[in-house]
């Protein structure tokens, strides 16, 4: 299995959404995880944004990379999916692995009513899902 780990500042929406869709193609090709550098709680419109595409992920918890370097986990690709403005805050994973870094706008800074906010959700979430299906065909045909 190709092992896969997604990172972000507060792994509450854009690690969150990626992980889902890299299990959801991947099934049994990838191992896959999400982490980030200060975890906080899951982003709701996430949760409904990815309920909407048959995805449930309400009772995950969100990781801290922190725990994952202290467990010891390694990584064959570590894939930050940061935004550009947060860059020099987004975590790093030491080890032997392929970085990529995949820059989405973060759910968390959207403001709006609560149909402009899951509009900019949907639009991060169907970019992510694209650019995930995008990895696994590529990773998965050098396998």
């Amino acid at each position: 299995m190709i092992s896969v780990l997604f990172l972000c500042v507060h792994n509450s929406g854009r690690s969150q959404i990626a992980e889902a869709y890299l299990r959801r193609v991947g099934k049994d090709l990838f191992l896959v995880e999400s982490a980030g550098l200060e975890p906080g709680t899951l982003n709701p419109y996430v949760v409904e944004a990815l309920r909407e595409d048959g995805i449930d992920i309400s009772g995950k918890k969100t990781q801290s990379v922190f725990d994952l370097h202290k467990h010891k986990r390694s990584y064959q690709y570590v894939i930050t999916v940061c935004s550009r403005d947060a860059a020099e805050r987004c975590p790093v994973f030491p080890g032997r692995h392929k970085n990529l870094h995949w820059s989405f706008p973060d759910p968390a800074s959207f403001v709006g009513t609560e149909l402009d906010i899951m509009a900019k959700v949907r639009i991060v979430r169907d970019a992510i899902r694209d650019q995930v299906r995008q990895f696994a065909k590529e990773v998965g045909s050098f396998q």
